[in-house]
């Protein structure tokens, strides 16, 4: 592998068409990273390409074709010589309550969210070994760590990217590789855009239920506020730094409401501990984990 030249990096970006990935990729071409936009459609990002000729390779990728993964990464190390960074953004809302989203596209949620990121993790992962670098960084949601009804199938595949990423990221660590999960609230991107955001076909019988939330999912586009441009400054800041939390809410709402939920799950745990320890056997010894 050659060496980084100063430092320069070079990016990885999924779903860099619009929304956080282009943000991030605007950041890190524009201080002089290598940048390469795995993106479905070459022709929405031609202008970045243009504009940083010798730092932008754009490559024609569907994360949902986890065979195709590391060709991504091969393209990257052909032509840049090495990798530094992964950021896996491609994502896209589903609203609906569990019994109205089929398990097709219950199945989509999960490939897009959690077996397409896996398959480029495992293509990166030997090169970052090898040099003994890298860092990799999951765009979660706020989504990640709480719920609440008619995001269930959204939720599930952020829920699982972060318990494989938290695995994950005790494992790559002797090898100097470093994870990051980014759990924003509402930014300013195309996710509430009406032709990006699904709605499962709804039934009378969970109107009560899910009405608002529709409202809300559907209404929320161009007035969230969080800044994409904001945001992508402090993960490109951070992924230079030397410090890299493991969990990074992003945006007042994710921290106030992921605050929240960790103080209630807290409560219910010291509430219903005493029932929980009486399922042990009375004189079982206390367990040693390796970890």
């Amino acid at each position: 592998m050659t060496s980084r030249a100063g430092n320069q990096r070079t990016w990885i970006i999924t779903g860099a068409s619009a929304g956080f990935g282009r943000a991030i990729a605007e950041r890190a071409a524009g201080q002089g990273d290598n940048v390469v936009l795995a993106v479905r459609r070459p022709a929405s990002v031609a202008d970045l390409a243009a504009a940083h000729r010798d730092r932008v390779l754009v490559i024609e990728f569907d994360v949902c074709d986890t065979g195709r993964a590391g060709d991504v990464v091969r393209s990257a190390l052909d032509r840049f010589g090495r990798v530094d960074v992964l950021v896996n953004n491609a994502g896209r809302g589903v609203v609906g309550a569990a019994e109205e989203v089929g398990e097709e596209e219950l199945r989509a949620s999960l490939e897009l969210h959690l077996l397409g990121p896996a398959a480029l993790v495992r293509a990166v992962l030997p090169f970052f070994r090898e040099q003994k670098s890298g860092t990799i960084v999951q765009m979660s949601s706020q989504g990640g760590r709480i719920s609440f009804p008619g995001v269930g199938a959204y939720s599930a595949g952020k829920f699982a990217l972060e318990g494989w990423s938290e695995a994950l990221a005790g494992e790559v660590a002797p090898f100097g590789v470093r994870v990051m999960l980014v759990e924003p609230s509402r930014f300013r991107t195309s996710f509430n855009a009406p032709d990006v955001l699904r709605f499962a076909g709804s039934s009378p019988v969970y109107a009560g239920v899910l009405g608002a939330v529709r409202d809300d999912m559907a209404g929320a586009d161009g007035v969230q506020e969080g800044d994409p441009v904001r945001a992508a400054e402090i993960i490109v800041d951070l992924v230079a730094g030397e410090e890299l939390p493991l969990r990074l809410p992003l945006g007042r709402e994710a921290v106030e409401r992921i605050g929240r939920s960790y103080r209630r799950g807290l409560d219910e745990l010291e509430r219903w501990a005493p029932t929980a320890h009486a399922a042990d056997f009375p004189d079982a010894a206390t367990s040693a984990r390796p970890i």
